[in-house]
């Protein structure tokens, strides 16, 4: 079982104490649970492993693509993270939330210039800014407001992580940043340096989502490439490297075969490569930025639902129908992605059904997980799958026109709605 804080009483599955039936009978299915004590020791690991391995001048940003909502945003602040957003829907978000956006750094490969001016109104930090393009807008703008924005330039070191294409952002040929492979991160810093309302702080790069590395060496060759690129900046233009952005993508487990990773000990090992690196180059320490999102979110969210049908093909497979589906998790649709899978009203049964369990949705590609061994259902039961917290809420969509599920955090042994479920009325809302 792979989500923190699971167990079993009696026949039913717990999660942060609770009854995961009762819960779904309280709240109706869909439902995402998320556990809300879970998600403030997973930031207080990054927060404390940062601080000692780097200084007090180092943090991390939560990545708020992995699971935005107000209330994550106020836990954020309450934790003492940054922020790291991409779009203006996700800075309204925290500026509802009263997080204090001098914490928040904006990203994004096409931000319009409706987003950079809404950004610099909301007093947004920090832009990563992805080329050229990008940076004469933001300077014209920042121009026509009045103030000189803080930049970092988002590099592609040329490393492929070995994750789902989908999501390795790291390679020469990627959308994001500015290669330093064909020499045009060089060009990008010398054309930096002749914008009057920009200030080039630092450099950012992004290597993947999910990487397992125990011993960390994709982030150390990250390292080794941006802070070399740092000191030829230096040399050649006089740029200080204030902040190095190292992204995120520390992996998390989703079933029994994925590795653990140990991040208090990974962070240590990055920061002890970066010092000797900062010395062998004869350049200041910076501020080391991570910014991780699914290892915040993703192990302390699990996703309910009922079963419908049951449909047993003699000699082909089993499949067991869900009241949701890619509607609200389209992970698997979109990259394979593995899944724990329970039976929540039935964890003291032997588990010698194997079937795919299927969305709702009318697409053959709509399913939660294949091969997944459980009890023979029925219809009613309680499907669990384990480790939701990232990339589900996220992602949901309205297809078929399906409605989003409720949030409803637990925490303390209590439980409250964070996100109230859509309603038939909320999907008409924008029609005409």
């Amino acid at each position: 079982m792979l989500c923190k804080n699971i167990g079993v009483s009696g026949a039913h599955l717990t999660f942060a104490g609770r009854d995961t039936v009762a819960l779904a009978q309280q709240y109706d299915t869909p439902l995402y649970l998320m556990d809300e004590d879970r998600i403030r020791e997973n930031c207080r690991i990054y927060m404390t492993a940062m601080r000692e391995a780097f200084g007090d001048k180092s943090f991390p940003l939560y990545a708020s693509k992995a699971a935005c909502f107000k209330r994550l945003y106020e836990i954020m602040k309450e934790e003492g993270m940054a922020v790291d957003l991409v779009s203006s829907g996700e800075i309204f978000t925290a500026v509802k939330a009263g997080f204090p956006m001098e914490r928040a750094v904006f990203h994004g490969n096409n931000k319009t210039d409706a987003d950079i001016a809404y950004a610099i109104d909301c007093g947004v930090g920090y832009f990563v800014a992805d080329g050229m393009f990008e940076l004469l807008a933001v300077d014209e703008i920042a121009r026509e407001k009045g103030i000189t924005q803080k930049v970092m330039l988002r590099l592609t070191p040329g490393i492929d992580p070995h994750t789902y294409d989908a999501v390795a952002t790291g390679k020469v040929d990627s959308k994001f940043g500015t290669a330093i492979e064909t020499g045009q991160a060089a060009q990008l810093v010398e054309q930096a340096l002749q914008l009057q309302n920009i200030r080039v702080v630092g450099y950012h790069c992004h290597v993947g989502s999910q990487v397992f590395d125990e011993e960390g060496d994709v982030y150390l060759n990250a390292a080794d490439i941006m802070m070399d690129f740092g000191a030829q900046m230096e040399r050649k233009f006089g740029l200080v490297m204030e902040m190095l952005n190292l992204g995120g993508g520390y992996g998390v487990r989703y079933v029994e075969d994925d590795p653990y990773v140990d991040i208090g000990e990974n962070i240590r090992m990055v920061a002890e490569h970066i010092k000797a690196l900062a010395d062998k180059l004869h350049i200041a320490m910076p501020a080391i930025l991570m910014e991780p999102g699914r290892s915040i979110v993703a192990d302390a969210g699990m996703t309910l639902y009922t079963v419908g049908t049951v449909k047993e093909i003699p000699g082909y497979k089993n499949y067991v129908s869900i009241d949701g589906g890619m509607t609200d998790n389209p992970r698997f649709a979109l990259y394979g992605s593995r899944y724990t899978v329970h039976l929540a009203n039935r964890m003291d049964e032997g588990c010698d059904f194997c079937c795919d369990v299927v969305g709702r949705c009318c697409e053959s590609g709509d399913v939660i997980q294949p091969e997944v061994k459980l009890p023979k259902p029925n219809r009613g039961d309680v499907v669990a799958v384990c480790t939701t917290g990232a990339y589900n809420y996220s992602m949901a969509s309205n297809y078929n026109r399906v409605g989003r599920p409720a949030v409803v955090m637990l925490s303390g042994g209590k439980d409250y709605v964070a996100v109230r479920r859509e309603s038939l009325e909320d999907m008409v809302q924008n029609d005409l």
